[in-house]
């Protein structure tokens, strides 16, 4: 299957700063993801939406191996971001192990980094997702709730999850597990570009990340 992928190499976004970004067509969304069409943040903005779905319509951005192409040209240990809006490259919610075999090929001496809601526990996703870590690509497992955190902290992997609107800088999961705020949302100098952590696969703690626009009355945080 071939997956649309756009490549933005300076990217105006305030949060992620000027890092290359990708945005992966919508069938790349999981079915177990609770914000697809439901309050995802990708869909809130206007751009961003509509960015989305021209890259979905094929309007905009390269097939597969172009975007293999332009993240194999960028400079070693160049940070970037995959996917500002859509996952990794999936059928039904289950891993496609040698696409992401071949994103970690093409991020050989970069330094990328995604998060995706696809299931860990399903297939052989939790296999791919620990190999990728393994190679210096960098998932994180996305959960929607501290419960979730706390299953996935389980598996040794990078975990994000959901917070409450007005959570600390650092609070915990039911089972103890520091969970950060990510630092942008709290410091307004902050962004992906100066801050890495979402970058390192080698942490001990889940990065939090507040709900906000309609996100907030789609998940349950706590």
């Amino acid at each position: 299957m071939a997956w649309q992928v756009a490549f933005t190499r300076v990217s105006s976004n305030k949060k992620t700063g000027p890092i290359p970004v990708t945005t992966s067509e919508r069938s790349t969304c999981p079915p177990e993801c609770p914000l697809n069409r439901n309050g995802c943040y990708a869909d809130a903005g206007y751009y961003t939406r509509t960015h989305w779905d021209k890259v979905t319509a094929k309007e905009r951005g390269t097939d597969w191996k172009g975007f293999l192409d332009n993240v194999r040209k960028l400079p070693i240990g160049t940070m970037w971001r995959h996917n500002i809006a859509g996952d990794l490259p999936n059928v039904g919610g289950i891993i496609a192990g040698k696409a992401l075999a071949d994103i970690v090929t093409a991020n050989k001496r970069k330094n990328g980094f995604t998060y995706t809601h696809c299931d860990p526990f399903k297939a052989d996703n939790g296999k791919h997702i620990a190999e990728a870590n393994r190679n210096g690509f960098t998932v994180n497992l996305s959960a929607d709730s501290l419960e979730q955190a706390d299953q996935y902290l389980a598996l040794q992997l990078p975990v994000v999850t959901l917070l409450p609107e007005d959570a600390p800088k650092v609070s915990h999961t039911p089972n103890g597990a520091r969970v950060v705020r990510c630092p942008a949302t709290v410091r307004e100098d902050v962004s992906c570009a100066t801050c890495g952590l979402c970058a390192r696969a080698d942490r001990s703690y889940a990065i939090g990340f507040p709900v906000h626009g309609s996100q907030k009355s789609k998940i349950k945080t706590v």
